[in-house]
């Protein structure tokens, strides 16, 4: 029997606190590489701290996380600038990941209009839609190919056809080795992951993971 694959990422016994409320308590999360994992529970079980936690953004009270490689991180809120076209936040997020411009455009520019998103818009970012909005926070999450991904709900304002197109482009991501975590509330889509790890709030507040659906 062949031994499983490591992690790409490892959150362990992850707990922590806002002030007195305990969000997570030992809340403990693991990707393979082509692994993709839901993150499921009620609002307030901690599920978008966890990923934030995950993503280096926000540091937990106790736990520990570990990562072999780049994550790319899409909040449920559109992460963008409001001042900035979707070319300049390529550019702009490029350099953050010492991108040169010119790839940065490129691949950016690919990203987007594989998800639909209008590429002779020049409109900034606070007079787009909702749902261009996210197709371009996506797409930024995605540039410079990170082999970790930790995406929060990211099709909201999607419409149907694009929700769809999501995700077949999740299984494309999983069978390019991508260790993929997907919070989502759509329980139809679950079939289409490889494991579910659900939080729970408990009276006292504290949040125990529980996974299904192998492990």
């Amino acid at each position: 029997m062949s031994a499983s694959p490591p992690p790409l990422i490892r959150a362990h016994a992850i707990s922590k606190w806002f002030g007195h409320k305990a969000v997570l308590e030992r809340a403990s999360l693991s990707v393979a590489a082509g692994e993709t994992v839901a993150l499921v529970g009620e609002n307030g079980a901690g599920k978008t701290t966890l990923l934030r936690v995950s993503a280096g953004l926000i540091e937990s009270d106790r736990g520990e996380v570990s990562a072999a490689g780049r994550i790319g991180y899409c909040p449920q809120e559109p992460g963008v600038l409001d001042l900035l076209t979707a070319d300049e936040h390529l550019a702009f997020f490029g350099t953050g990941m010492d991108i040169p411009r010119p790839r940065a455009l490129r691949e950016g520019r690919a990203l987007l209009e594989e998800f639909g998103f209008p590429l002779d818009e020049r409109t900034v970012a606070r007079d787009l839609s909702g749902g261009t909005r996210q197709k371009l926070n996506l797409a930024l999450a995605l540039l410079g190919d990170p082999p970790i991904l930790l995406l929060d709900e990211p099709y909201q304002g999607f419409d149907l056809g694009t929700y769809v197109n999501f995700w077949d482009h999740v299984d494309r991501w999983r069978g390019r080795g991508k260790a993929i975590v997907i919070v989502t509330h759509m329980l139809a889509e679950l079939s289409r992951v490889d494991r579910v790890i659900e939080l729970k709030v408990h009276p006292s507040r504290a949040v125990q993971p529980h996974g299904t659906g192998g492990g």
